[in-house]
């Protein structure tokens, strides 16, 4: 099974491609991130999230998708901002037809290092030691969209168990 995890925003879109083996391993398939400019109109900027999200599913063929949650921020706009990247990633995840699971940051932080209140860096060697990568993902986006395909990826293997 192949998940796509999404940690949305605007300027930055974390993504990874990580694929549960038939042994129960996990493989990171692709990682990386969707940026746009800060200058650039918000409807273009969308526009290109959209395009990226799109691309990533035609190219891996996931069989599913994640998306972190939103948490309160204390900045509104900072906060309108990241709900109209995740609508439009939601959007492109619903055009290609995939099951989207959506996850809070707490329960990413559980799955991962088994702390709710784990800190970036502890996430980030978990994500590195799950995955049996040689060197932690970079950018932190990254790192954070392989995160939630591992949630996602935990996650489904229970729900099985429950269908």
């Amino acid at each position: 099974m192949i998940s796509l995890g999404i940690d949305p925003g605007t300027a930055t879109v974390g993504y990874g491609v990580v694929e549960e083996l038939r042994d129960g391993s996990l493989q990171a398939i692709a990682y990386g991130v969707i940026t746009t400019e800060a200058h650039t109109p918000m409807w273009e900027r969308l526009k290109i999230i959209y395009d990226g999200i799109s691309e990533l599913a035609k190219t891996y063929q996931p069989d599913r998708a994640a998306v972190e949650e939103m948490f309160f921020a204390k900045n509104v706009t900072t906060a309108i901002t990241v709900a109209q990247g995740r609508g439009v990633i939601l959007a492109a995840l619903a055009g290609a037809k995939l099951p989207i699971s959506e996850y809070k940051p707490n329960n990413i932080k559980q799955s991962i290092a088994g702390f709710g209140g784990a800190k970036k860096p502890q996430m980030q060697e978990m994500v590195r030691i799950l995955l049996g990568l040689s060197e932690i993902p970079r950018p932190d986006d990254a790192a954070d969209g392989l995160a939630i395909a591992i949630t996602d990826l935990h996650n489904s293997r229970y729900d099985s168990y429950i269908d």
